[in-house]
């Protein structure tokens, strides 16, 4: 019986492990589906076909492509580069899921137009915010986003301005985050608070083809007088604990000299090598005065004369 508790814990162990993967899996697939869904309704709504008159235009612009081929060869290829990818409109419709890029393709001159999306990292810093925390505290916060394009056509289509739509987003995201959290959260968990961001903003910018890889705090600027007032609640607790110690000290060293004297008060001669090793002290330092104590009985003996 006491080997099967164990066993039993560990199957509960691997059991939520095993259903917490399943949930970050289960949130990815519906990430990606939704993704999917959109540039799926993207597609079947925008990409369809042409009509008439837009199928005689492109069979015209092949012909003029054909009969004026000499010239036109360089309106036929575009070239992207690795790091780029090329959305393809012919007619105003998006002629296919998937972006071309990188490297060089073909395009009808005068019906097919092109967007280039760069897919590189971008970085941008936050403004600094005047934020009022939760416990009605004004600081100002900035930061610094870092995010990149993830799906080409969903970042041409589904918004107007991705770069600038996210850094707007990001000002307003800083401002919810950080009015739900205290002036000591916010000073002691910003890594937490970077992977809300993080989150929210992820998943925000998703139907955009934004990924956000990494948002960090950047300055956490007070006001002067509650630096003031921080400063001296710092200093007063330091003061109280150095006297506390100071205290303890004395009471350590009072018991100490306490017993030192009921040692002393046994043995008689104790007091009296204790005068002799105060003498070597005296000496040792080279002083030309040396303090000779004497009983209070001699003395008092001569007072009463």
């Amino acid at each position: 019986m006491r080997s099967a508790k164990p066993n039993i814990s560990l199957q509960k162990l691997v059991q939520v492990e095993v259903v917490d993967q399943h949930i970050e899996m289960d949130g990815e697939i519906e990430s990606q589906k939704r993704r999917g869904r959109s540039n799926d309704d993207l597609i079947t709504e925008q990409s369809g076909s042409l009509g008439c008159i837009g199928s005689f235009l492109v069979i015209l612009s092949g012909l003029f492509t054909i009969l004026l081929f000499p010239v036109t060869i360089w309106f036929c290829f575009r070239i992207v580069q690795e790091y780029e990818r090329a959305v393809i409109f012919r007619l105003g419709r998006i002629m296919d899921r998937k972006a071309k890029g990188p490297g060089i393709f073909f395009i009808l001159p005068c019906t097919d137009s092109i967007i280039k999306v760069d897919l590189r990292t971008v970085s941008f810093d936050i403004p600094p915010q005047e934020i009022l925390t939760k416990d009605s505290v004004t600081v100002s916060v900035d930061g610094v986003v870092y995010f990149r394009v993830s799906d080409p056509i969903s970042s041409v289509a589904n918004v107007s301005n991705a770069d600038l739509s996210t850094r707007l987003l990001a000002q307003t995201t800083l401002r919810n985050v950080l009015g739900t959290k205290n002036l000591a959260e916010l000073l002691s968990d910003r890594e937490g608070i970077s992977h809300s961001m993080q989150s929210s903003l992820d998943e925000a910018t998703d139907p955009w083809g934004i990924k956000v890889e990494r948002v960090e705090i950047k300055d956490v600027k007070l006001p002067h007088q509650l630096q003031r007032a921080m400063a001296a609640e710092a200093e007063a607790t330091r003061e109280a604990r150095a006297k506390v110690i100071a205290a303890e000290g004395e009471m350590n060293a009072s018991r100490a000299l306490k017993e030192a004297a009921l040692v002393i008060g046994e043995a008689p001669a104790a007091l009296q090598l204790r005068y002799l090793q105060t003498l070597n002290t005296i000496a040792a330092e080279k002083n030309s005065t040396i303090i000779f104590p004497l009983p209070m009985d001699l003395i008092s003996h001569f007072i009463k004369k």
